[in-house]
């Protein structure tokens, strides 16, 4: 990635995720002014490779978002800190913290997911068993927000809580279906749901 790019990617990234030049400088043990220098008048001209990773690791995302190498065969994405209730729900405070995954490339493009719009969750709670099952990690894809036809398993926002549900298109809106029937189904105006973004494959330790 060319250095221009590279403070693009920056500067995008900090407009997402909402972040200052002089907190990001302080993430990597600089002075406030450091990044902006970078990126205003391109002094220094490139980041440095452990300036890079931390601040990879700050947004949670592949250092390849930020100019750097990915890794021969592995693919770096991000890995929420926090759990998709498949159960009563949680209130998702924490969602903002990340650290990276990693996982194959050949998988996600079988999967047909983008790194970019990937991000790994914790699966919390009984709701969804047999599907899903407490401590399960998710796959999620941000690319695929949209329900259609016989619906699929999502991660949603609904009253404040980030939940993981299977979704169904319903006459004026959404059913929140649990696969355990011992759940309740709940029938949503559309706009009462964020979709986050469609389940695409699990990781489950055999005991």
């Amino acid at each position: 990635m060319e250095p221009a790019a590279q403070r693009a990617a920056l500067e995008a990234l900090m407009a997402e995720q909402g972040a200052s030049f002089a907190e990001l400088s302080r993430v990597i043990g600089r002075n406030p002014a450091y990044l902006q220098q970078y990126v205003r008048r391109g002094s220094p001209r490139e980041l440095g490779e452990h300036d890079r990773e931390l601040l990879a690791r700050f947004f949670g995302v592949p250092e390849a978002r930020l100019g750097g190498r990915e890794a021969e065969g592995l693919t770096e994405i991000a890995r929420l800190d926090v759990r998709a209730s498949a159960g009563p729900g949680r209130l998702a405070e924490d969602e903002a913290a990340r650290r990276p995954a990693t996982l194959s490339q050949a998988l996600l493009r079988e999967l047909g997911v983008r790194p970019a719009a990937a991000s790994m969750i914790c699966v919390e709670g009984e709701s969804m068993e047999p599907t899903l099952s407490d401590g399960d990690e998710i796959l999620v894809d941000r690319d695929r927000c949209e329900v259609r036809g016989k619906g699929g398993i999502f991660v949603i926002r609904l009253d404040g809580t980030l939940m993981v549900k299977r979704l169904r298109v319903a006459l004026g809106g959404l059913e929140v279906v649990s696969d355990n029937p011992a759940w309740p189904t709940r029938l949503c105006r559309g706009g009462e749901v964020e979709v986050i973004g469609r389940v695409a494959w699990l990781g489950r330790a055999l005991l």
